[in-house]
């Protein structure tokens, strides 16, 4: 980001502030939701959002009062690990780049320059400094939760070096609003920083005066003051030219803005937009996403009474109480393992003390567990246990298990690569490019505008294709069964097995070092033919030998 220390306009802060009340305002519905499903399954974001994420809540304290049973707790992390492994695993490349235009992928120049950037790109994002897997990993974690989750994408701090640096932050903290296209192009966040913090942030004289005195005084320079960062497309009366390269020449305005004295203490500029927000599934009319564990909430809640009912009986059983008879021996009844209790029975042997009947506690577990299904299925765990649970499936129903979890996640985890990837990677080359980090584009891109696009190389992107390789098999199979019956095999020359194979190992995941190139495979097949036609001449040899004898006897 480029930032301009100061601001002439009046009534800008007040506008802004006014602006962020009332979207926090039209959000209260959302708060209660969310706060109704933390206390169920994340407990650490108990309060956060009535307090917007603030300092407010006591670092450290216990927060799962609320919180009887864990399945959705535990589910949640597994969301979050499904999610990383089909969009973002960590041990592949899980995307490329390449130019828009047709032309410009035959061109080698082209082509060999977006391959150096999308090097330099995964170089600098998974470098430890930027921490984006841990932060993609909580974006994951709110999204599963709460059906939002935002990631802000920034330069490395120069004291660390150049690069990328990446911080989920807390749905309490920002509020955002899309364009008449459902395009999310403003952000407005809400933070604390402490008077020392801001003085270091800004810069002391920038502050409203009420933090400069804060800052006088050493007792107070640790207290805390709220401030907001409003994000959003710049136009004429924040001084956009589109002709400038400085920062009315930016696309987005960035405006950092003290609640307290209402003053604006940096103006700045983005050229892409810095957050990346990702939703689960959005309503009609909506802004905000809503997640599994809201599909999941009744299963949740009524899991978690059934949980403290099955306990209760589970204490009766254990520590049964006892039915005795008023004028009985109940009050001196020993409990002590190994004690006798005289007067318990009658002289007959009969019981004079009973247990009261504690109910069926099987039913309460067999309830339970539909209820852990239905949670389950939500966070998406029961379809990636299918492989697990099945080892020995052949490697067609393995395809057709993939095509299926294909066919199932490509709506909700497909929309993440589009509204979240997608922008995430178009803010990461606008920042290296910043930096001087990507090489000099050719000529011949220069001159089409460099158009690109990201074409995804994801687990989930291969099991969306997983039908292309199912319907070979398919066909494969059904090709067998007609050449045992009619003995003809020429229907297998239809089925080109050079373009398919390549295809299919990288549908399977198939590492590319484990396949050989189109090289090794011809002169394989050189070999082979050339040992093929030495064994047809040594096969061949003793007749040409009876021959050429005979044709001597003749002669």
């Amino acid at each position: 980001m480029n930032e301009y220390k100061g601001t002439t306009q009046d009534g800008l802060a007040e506008s802004i502030i006014k602006r962020f009340e009332d979207a926090e305002s039209k959000r209260a519905n959302w708060v209660s939701h969310w706060e109704d499903i933390a206390r169920i399954i994340l407990p650490a974001y108990v309060d956060s959002f009535t307090n917007r994420g603030t300092m407010s809540r006591s670092k450290g304290d216990k927060r799962t009062d609320e919180m009887v049973d864990a399945t959705g707790a535990l589910a949640l992390p597994k969301f979050a690990a499904v999610r990383e492994s089909m969009l973002t695993p960590r041990n592949t490349k899980w995307h490329r780049l390449q130019a828009l235009d047709p032309n410009m992928r035959r061109n080698r120049n082209a082509k060999l320059w977006f391959e150096e950037v999308n090097e330099i790109l995964f170089r600098y994002r998974y470098q430890p400094k930027a921490n984006f897997a841990g932060q993609n990993y909580e974006v994951g974690m709110s999204l599963g939760a709460f059906g939002t989750g935002v990631m802000f994408i920034d330069p490395l701090d120069r004291r660390y070096g150049q690069g990328l640096r990446y911080k989920a932050v807390h749905l309490a903290e920002v509020f955002f609003m899309e364009n008449h296209q459902g395009i999310i192009d403003t952000a407005i966040r809400r933070f604390e920083l402490t008077a020392r913090q801001a003085a270091q942030r800004f810069g002391e004289e920038m502050l409203p005066e009420d933090i400069q005195k804060a800052m006088e005084n050493e007792k107070d320079r640790d207290k805390p003051f709220s401030f907001l960062h409003c994000v959003k497309p710049r136009e004429e009366e924040d001084g956009y030219d589109e002709e400038q390269v400085t920062q009315n020449g930016m696309l987005y305005v960035s405006y950092y803005v003290s609640e307290t004295g209402k003053k604006v203490v940096r103006e700045g500029g983005y050229n892409t937009f810095p957050y990346a927000i990702d939703r689960y599934v959005q309503a009609p009319g909506e802004t905000y996403g809503r997640s599994p564990a809201m599909m999941a909430l009744p299963s949740l809640k009524t899991l978690n009474e059934q949980k403290k009912s099955v306990l209760k009986q589970g204490h009766r059983a254990t520590d049964p109480v006892l039915l005795a008879h008023d004028d009985g021996i109940i009050d001196g009844f020993n409990l002590t393992p190994g004690s006798v209790n005289f007067g318990g029975v009658s002289a007959e042997g009969r019981p004079l003390v009973h247990t009261l009947p504690t109910g069926n506690i099987a039913v309460g577990d067999r309830m339970m567990e539909m209820e852990r299904l239905v949670i389950n299925d939500a966070f998406l765990i029961t379809l990636f246990q299918i492989l697990v649970e099945t080892p020995a499936m052949t490697a067609t129903e393995v395809l057709e298990r993939s095509r299926e979890k294909g066919a199932l996640l490509s709506p909700t985890m497909g929309r993440s690569q589009t509204e979240y990837l997608g922008p995430m990677i178009e803010r990461e080359l606008d920042v290296l490019s910043q930096q001087g980090l990507l090489p000099e584009m050719p000529q011949v891109l220069l001159e089409s505008m460099a158009e690109y696009e990201a074409v995804y190389d994801s687990p989930l992107s291969r099991a969306q294709r997983a039908e292309e390789a199912t319907g070979l098999m398919r066909l494969v199979d059904w090709t067998t069964q007609s050449i045992q019956i009619t003995g003809d095999p020429s229907a297998l020359d239809w089925i080109d097995w050079d373009a398919a194979m390549p295809d299919l190992a990288d549908i399977s995941a198939v590492p590319n070092r484990w396949m050989r190139g189109g090289e090794a495979v011809m002169a394989i097949r050189e070999q082979r033919a050339q040992q093929a036609q030495q064994q047809q001449m040594l096969e061949a040899a003793p007749a040409a030998a009876g021959v050429m004898k005979a044709m001597g006897g003749a002669g």
